[in-house]
């Protein structure tokens, strides 16, 4: 982030606070309304099993009553004192009727069923039979049993001849209800949810659809009797929360009493929260856009004004214009801005004004001292010229030093023109780069302070180019006069290697002496006016001029090495730059010659046209 704007960084901050409130408000609300819901289906198994043992506990004393009332009529005494099922099998329908019960059933003192008779399809009797034995083994107590795909809730009544205490067992009497569509309606108004009993994984009475059935078959199993806590099945495209709690079915039957609540519908509450969360949190991100637009009008977009104004004045331009537009802090800093731009325009006037007088009194300096220096020779050697008794080889001798000191002080003027005029255009001609460094040699040989150093010409190859000989002869003279005065310093024989050679991209001119190097406190301005170190005499103008004029040409001077014994300054001319010098001039060459053929062909008409007349 540290590379983004001010705006993007506040554009983005502002979505990710809006979508991360947004996606928190989600989650919490829905962790909440989660957590509700399993306390609800908690709640409501809770009040679903209350119902069930309720209601249960109700008709079993009903029950009860009702199978004490039979057990003490005297028609069902004597039917059953013969102990024949066919005679009890064809009375036990009125009894049957008489009860109102959904399962009437009667039984021998030792459990062999002499018949029964139920509500719906008709039971088989292997399994009543069991069913009625396993009831029996506690009798006093309401027993849950299954018969087949059908639970029944029964009471179990013993039928007495004559009074209990003494009489004789007839047998027993059992009556019950089942645990149907109508137990199960009742169950799921009370709870508000649905509900189903499973018999073994079979369903025996529900309040769900018959569509979503063999999906709850499936996945009833998964149901955890011991934990009340709910989970989450899939029912035909629909989720619902289920919890599972055993019921108390005689024998080697699974009962289960399962409860369950639909998590889409209890979860649109849910969803509409959702919906209006996320409008809020789209609206905030809208409002936050706009505010991000208006924070960039006021603020963002005069910074960034401010920024390119900077940037324009690190180039050097002081009229970039402000911008006058956003907050009143923003607006502040931007006439600082600008007072401070003005105060920078003035003091780099003043300090160039500062410079340019201070090159003056420099140059007028190093130009007193070296033209005192020749003008003191002349007028010395000029005035022992005078005397009587001077010889003519005293003054051969001195008329040399008065040649020396002319010469010394036109080199001067020449350095001092060369720096001066700078927009001198250049004379070119294709010359042979390899005599212009041998012609450059010889004259550095006549050098006063060059006579005593020895220059090797390791290698120069026969290179052509375009170039201007006065100039960059001037510019080679100047650094080989340099080179043989450093050698004068070393502790090495004084020598000067001068080598020649091309590329594909330059020319490179290399100079190398014995010296003890260029000092590195001068070193990062070697090519600056003026700069000079370690000789008597000197204007500083020798690398100069040097750079100046290999510039000219598209080229440049570099300090390549510089040691104790080994530095070398290089020459580089490039190719392209000396090509496209010489296509200029061959075209202004060009331009000249056809003005030259015109102006002759106009004073030849001319001509004709006085000798008509």
């Amino acid at each position: 982030m540290k590379q983004w704007r001010m705006r993007t960084t506040l554009m983005v901050s502002l979505l990710a606070v809006s979508l991360g409130l947004t996606a928190t408000c989600l989650l919490i609300i829905r962790v909440s309304v989660e957590q509700e819901i399993r306390k609800g289906l908690s709640s409501d198994l809770d009040h679903s099993l209350s119902t069930f043992r309720n209601t249960a506990s109700q008709r079993n004393e009903m029950l009860a009553r009702e199978a004490a009332l039979l057990a003490d009529l005297p028609y069902l005494k004597s039917t059953m004192s013969t102990q024949d099922a066919r005679t009890i099998q064809a009375g036990s329908g009125e009894f049957w009727t008489t009860s109102g019960s959904d399962f009437f059933a009667l039984a021998s003192p030792a459990g062999k069923l002499f018949t029964h008779l139920n509500r719906g399809s008709a039971l088989s009797d292997p399994p009543v039979e069991r069913g009625v034995q396993a009831c029996m083994a506690n009798p006093e107590e309401p027993c849950m049993v299954a018969f087949g795909q059908s639970l029944y809730e029964l009471s179990i009544q013993p039928v007495y001849f004559g009074p209990p205490t003494n009489g004789s067992q007839l047998g027993y009497v059992i009556i019950g209800y089942a645990i149907d569509q109508k137990v199960a309606r009742q169950v799921s108004e009370v709870a508000s949810a649905d509900v189903a009993f499973l018999v073994d994984g079979d369903v025996v009475a529900t309040t769900l659809p018959a569509n979503r059935l063999p999906d709850l078959r499936q996945r009833s199993q998964g149901l955890d009797d011991a934990s009340a806590a709910p989970q989450k099945i899939q029912l035909e495209r629909e989720a619902y929360m289920a919890a599972a709690s055993a019921l108390p079915a005689v024998g080697n039957t699974h009962a289960r009493l399962v409860v369950l609540k639909s998590y889409d519908r209890a979860s649109m509450y849910l969803r509409r929260v959702n919906q209006w969360i996320l409008t809020l949190g789209l609206s905030a991100l809208l409002i936050g856009v706009l505010l991000a637009v208006a924070i960039s009008r006021t603020v963002t977009r005069p910074l960034e004004t401010l920024v390119a104004g900077a940037r324009a004045l690190g180039q050097g331009d002081f009229n970039y214009r402000l911008s006058t537009e956003g907050a009143v802090e923003v607006r502040e800093l931007g006439l600082a801005f600008d007072r401070m731009r003005g105060e920078l325009k003035r003091t780099q006037r003043e300090l160039i004004e500062s410079d340019r007088l201070a090159t003056i009194g420099r140059m007028a300096s190093s130009v007193s001292h070296d033209l005192r220096h020749h003008l003191s020779a002349i007028y010395a050697n000029a005035e022992f010229m005078s005397l009587d008794g001077t010889g003519n080889e005293e003054r051969l001798e001195l008329l040399l030093e008065v040649k020396e000191a002319v010469l010394g002080m036109t080199d001067l003027i020449e350095s001092l023109l060369l720096f001066g005029r700078t927009e001198q255009v250049l004379h070119l001609q294709y010359e042979s780069i390899a005599l212009l460094v041998e012609r450059t040699i010889h004259t550095v040989r006549q050098h006063p302070e060059c006579r005593l150093v020895q220059i090797h010409i390791t290698e120069l190859q026969p290179v052509d180019a375009w170039v201007d000989s006065v100039k960059l002869g001037r510019a080679l003279y100047n650094l080989l006069l340099n080179a043989c005065q450093a050698t004068k310093t070393g502790t090495v024989p004084p020598i000067v290697t001068v080598t020649l050679s091309e590329d594909a991209e330059k020319i490179r001119i290399a100079i190398c002496d014995t010296g003890r190097g260029v000092p590195v406190a001068i070193r990062s301005t070697l090519f600056q006016p003026f700069v000079s170190s370690g000789k008597v005499n000197g204007t500083g103008l020798g690398l100069t001029v040097a750079q100046h004029v290999t510039q000219e040409h598209g080229g440049e001077v570099r300090l390549e090495k510089s040691e104790s014994g080994q530095t070398i300054f290089s020459v580089l001319l490039f190719k392209k730059a000396l090509q496209a010098l010489g296509q200029s001039q061959t075209e202004s060459h060009q331009g000249t010659h056809a003005e030259d053929d015109a102006s002759a062909a106009a004073k030849d008409g001319y001509e004709i046209e006085q000798e008509r007349l």
